[in-house]
């Protein structure tokens, strides 16, 4: 061993090691992680946030943005409490015009087309039916269900998206009977708003669900992301999706706001026909091209049923459909049935169906 001390670095060298350290530490610090999440609590319901590959800070500050975004758009969306669309909503009874915001009057062209499209089983025009029902509480009704004969007067009025007329941001209806409840389109617009947020910020991989309306993009570590179809009549998960690239799935149900009343379940979509909860399935999942488009289609083939939801899907332009009728037997069209994995075992048994 040499008596000689070990030379120490120069003041200089000293500090240029340790701006390298620190360096070193800072990019390690900012390293993207695998996968970043985020939980929402808006539009009363969860909203998940995913990322992958996408540094913890560039992450927080995209599901900061959504966030905003998306507790203002509940707040100017209420149909039921104090915002634009409450507003005109009120202004439809008294025969008077009203504003919207921009994202609200695009939300009404959007409705009125996907309306038109689907015969009117998809019609957020129909919120006095869902307020009568009261589907519109932060709670779940409890029963019983309102009077035929009420149910009967509203359904005369033909509430529909055709009796509005827009003039820039101004709205108008020519029958009082309207009020609109976005809740069958509004997720599904606000997540393809989300991803685009995303998209705008650089991120590649991503996914967005709210509650149900979800969309993909991207893979997750360069697999697909993964997710699972909800049994509506028993615990867990019934069967699995792999979903590459960019897609959206919608799923309406019974199971989700609902209330029985005397061996009866009574749920939240309503039929504009009948101005009673569709009959005939108790859930139907779509892929789609985008989450508003997914929403839209999922509902309308709720209330469309057991004879027309086929040729309503081609109408909607979806070709990917999961049908579980009221007696729990599955239905699905030949591009669903390819890609589908079934969770449960025994697999239940499926009816690959097409149009003649």
């Amino acid at each position: 061993m040499s008596d000689h001390p070990a030379p120490r670095p120069r003041p200089g060298l000293r500090a240029a090691l340790f701006g390298l350290v620190v360096a070193f530490a800072l990019a390690a610090c900012e390293r993207p992680d695998p996968l970043q999440t985020q939980r929402l609590l808006v539009f009363g319901t969860v909203v998940d946030l995913s990322t992958w590959g996408v540094a913890p800070r560039d992450a927080r500050a995209a599901f900061d943005a959504i966030d905003t975004r998306l507790r203002q758009w509940h707040a100017d969306w209420h149909p039921w409490q104090d915002s634009p669309l409450a507003r005109a909503n009120a202004a439809f009874a008294r025969g008077e015009a009203a504003a919207l915001t921009p994202e609200l009057v695009t939300l009404v062209q959007h409705a009125q087309a996907a309306a038109q499209a689907s015969g009117g089983l998809f019609d957020p025009a129909i919120g006095r039916l869902v307020e009568l029902w009261g589907f519109h509480q932060e709670t779940r009704p409890a029963g019983p269900p309102p009077a035929p004969a009420a149910i009967a007067a509203l359904v005369k009025q033909h509430p529909a998206m055709e009796d509005l007329s827009l003039d820039g941001t101004r709205i108008s209806s020519r029958n009082p009977a309207v009020a609109l409840d976005f809740g069958g389109i509004a997720k599904g617009y606000a997540v393809d708003r989300a991803i685009e947020e995303l998209r705008g910020r650089g991120v590649h991989n991503a996914l967005v669900n709210a509650g149900g309306n979800l969309r993909a993009i991207g893979t997750k570590d360069g697999q697909p992301w993964r997710i699972g179809v909800r049994n509506p009549r028993g615990e867990g998960v019934l069967a699995a999706l792999e979903l590459r690239g960019d897609e959206s799935v919608s799923t309406s149900g019974d199971y989700e706001r609902f209330f029985d009343w005397q061996g009866v379940r009574y749920h939240h979509v309503l039929d504009p026909r009948s101005g009673f909860p569709a009959i005939g399935s108790m859930a139907v999942t779509v892929i789609a091209a985008s989450a508003e488009q997914a929403d839209i289609a999922s509902t309308a083939l709720m209330v469309a049923g057991p004879g027309e939801w086929l040729g309503v899907a081609r109408r909607l332009g979806v070709t990917q459909v999961l049908r579980i009728d009221e007696r729990g037997q599955v239905h699905m069209t030949p591009a669903m049935a390819a890609r589908l994995h079934f969770e449960v075992q025994p697999a239940p048994a499926v009816e690959v169906t097409t149009e003649p």
